[in-house]
Formats: C-alpha cells, structure tokens, sequence
C-alpha cells in the first residue's frame, strides 16, 4: 500500500511565521509516514520547509506594503495578471502531479484572501477530481477582525462548499474560533483543535542572555532593533542582550546596527537554536506572532509583547492581552516604543518573578497529524 499523500500550500507575505508553522505541521505529518508536498508561494527561507518533504516554490509574491494592501514580485513591482496567470497554472500543476489524499490550505479561506485567483481554481479542480481528497484549512488560533462587510460570510461559503475540515491550531483553554469568527457554530461539525504547534522541548542554551531581541522575519522589525540598541545604552552594561534582527531585514540596516552595537550587545540576523536561547533568557521582547509566543511559553520566560498593528492588524493585539490578563506578559504598544520606554519596561520587567505557565497544550504539529491519520482512515 503506497504512502497517504498530503499537498500543503502555505503562502507567507510579510513575516515567516505561517511558513514556520505550516513547517513544523508538515514535518509531523512526514514523521508518521505520510509523504508530504509543501507548496510555497513566499520569498525563500534557509531551513523551511525541512528537508524531510518534497518542496515546490512558486514564483514569489511578498505583500506590497505592511498593510498588506497589494502584491508584489521579488523586485518589489505589482504582480501582472499574466503573472498570477501563470502562478495559478503551476500550481495545478503541482497538484495534479502530487494526486494526493489531504490537501491542506494554511489560513485560506479564514486569510489569505489576496491569493484566490489561484485557490479558487484549485479548488475547482479539486471538486471535479473522481477520488477527491480531504480538504482541510490550517488556522492560528486567534483570526484578523474583518472590518469590511461580506468577508466572514464570504469565508463560510466557501468552507461550506469546499472543506471538510478546519484544523484550529490552539488550546480552547486559551481561545475559541467563535471568539474572532462569528459563524463558527455554522461550521461546528469540520472544527477541529489540535493545540498551539510548538517546537519541541529545547535543550539547554550554549549561551544566556538577560534580554533577548527578536523582529520576526524583519521585514518591519527595524524600529524595534533600533529602540533595543539604544535602550541597552541606558540600562546597567551588566545587562547582556541578544538582538536576533530576522532575516529579512536589509543588509544595509544591519550593517548599522552591527557598527552601533556598544560591548554588552550581540546581534545576529537569525539562531536555529532561538528556541534553546529563550530558555536561558531571563526577559524575551518581541512582536506578539503565534509561533514566537508559542516558544515564549514553552520556554516559560519573562516576556515583554509588542503587537504588530500595522495596516489595521488585531490579531497580535488580542494575543497579547489575553497573555497578559494572565500575568504572562507585559504589553508595549508599538506606536508607544521609544528607547526610554523599551528601557523603562524592560528594568520594570525583569524586577518581576519568573512567570507561572498554565498547562497549555502545546503538542499541535503531531496532533494535526494525528487528527488527519484518523480522517483518511474512515
């Protein structure tokens, strides 16, 4: 009997964070024997998706700005019609080829919404297929408020045209898709949660720091670095910080900051043992994304959360202060961050006692696979 096959499309815009935790998913899903084929539509990152699944990289689409009001090429210029056209192609190319058990789509239709001039052809062909496979969708626990009208009935229609299942990748302990998605009780029966998809356990840190720094992928982590470096000048130089920049971050903006770092700071642009350094770090300070927190809490340190709110986003925000409510988190608004600030919070966080982390469930990537085992075995 040939091995169950799952076709992953995740597509990433601005940070790395859905890549990262359709990745470790995917990787999950390798380890219990599925062959796995992640679709990215995003710029490349070094280490995802892992080298245990078959990749196809499309050609790349990145958001036109922070808002994530349009698309843009690798070169920065708006994508053509001609060009989504030939995206699309590929892709149902990439699918037809994969003739898989499970498809799953990470965020859409719950997000992603820039990219149904391909998905929704997908999921024509999907429909059309003799042996169609399980459609599933891939959700961080907490959803982006929808302000314009028609988007959330928009979304249902298509769940209920089109899914099977909706893979909610948190604790209900911590929140409930009915909390940000309003037709949740239409869809009851295709939801299902599978814990916050956390890196394992980390090893000890072959180093530790008093403050750890980290932008995401960077791409607009920039103000955050900058305000870090200067606030390390007006604190104790006893204290030692790690500023982890991202990797998309330009060199040029790097390069400065390197050139500006005073003795008791160190900066890197990315750590594969990021995890591993959490947990010898006494205050971690960063944007407020899914999988930072995930490893924030995992590695149980003191955390300071600065939501991403750019372009209208709520979803960091919602976050954050829910973490913080359980006196797991302080909260920095980002249009509130000014060295004296960030230096003000930092001395005032790292005064308070280590926090005290609630059993959450963190095991998501295994149990995804789990969940998706027992689908295709019905």
């Amino acid at each position: 009997m040939r091995a169950r096959r799952v076709f992953f499309y995740v597509q990433h815009l601005l940070g790395i964070g859905h890549l990262a935790r359709a990745s470790r998913i995917a990787s999950a899903l390798a380890a219990r024997g599925f062959e796995v084929t992640v679709v990215t539509g995003g710029s490349p990152v070094p280490g995802f998706p892992g080298n245990d699944v078959k990749h196809v990289a499309l050609p790349p689409v990145l958001a036109g700005d922070k808002g994530f009001s349009g698309l843009a090429d690798s070169e920065g210029n708006p994508v053509s019609d001609a060009f989504k056209d030939g995206r699309r192609d590929l892709l149902i190319e990439a699918y037809l080829a994969c003739d898989p058990d499970i498809v799953i789509f990470e965020a859409f239709p719950f997000g992603r919404r820039q990219m149904r001039f391909e998905l929704m052809p997908l999921l024509e062909v999907i429909e059309k297929q003799n042996s169609r496979p399980l459609v599933a969708a891939s959700l961080r626990d907490i959803l982006q408020e929808r302000t314009k009208p028609g988007r959330a009935e928009e979304t249902l229609d298509v769940v209920m045209a089109h899914f099977d299942l909706v893979l909610v990748h948190g604790d209900p302990a911590f929140a409930r898709l009915e909390e940000t998605y309003p037709y949740a009780a239409e869809i009851a029966d295709k939801i299902a949660y599978t814990g916050l998809v956390a890196g394992p356990a980390p090893v000890a840190p072959s180093e530790t720091f008093d403050v750890l720094v980290s932008a995401g992928g960077g791409a607009v982590g920039k103000e955050l670095i900058g305000a870090a470096l200067q606030a390390a000048s007006l604190l104790p130089r006893a204290l030692q910080w790690c500023l982890v920049t991202g990797p998309n971050l330009p060199q040029q903006d790097y390069d400065a900051f390197a050139a500006a770092a005073p003795g008791n700071v160190r900066l890197f642009r990315f750590r594969k043992d990021f995890a591993s350094l959490l947990s010898g770090t006494r205050l971690s300070v960063s944007q407020a994304g899914y999988n930072t927190v995930c490893d924030i809490i995992r590695a149980g340190c003191g955390s300071l959360l600065i939501p991403f709110v750019a372009g209208g986003e709520t979803e960091q925000s919602t976050r954050a202060e829910r973490l913080e409510k359980l006196g797991l988190a302080g909260v920095l608004p980002e249009a509130e961050v000014t060295p004296v600030r960030l230096a003000r919070d930092v001395e005032a966080m790292l005064a308070k006692p280590k926090p005290n982390i609630p059993p959450l469930d963190l095991d998501g990537a295994m149990k995804t696979a789990e969940i998706l085992e027992r689908r295709v075995a019905l």
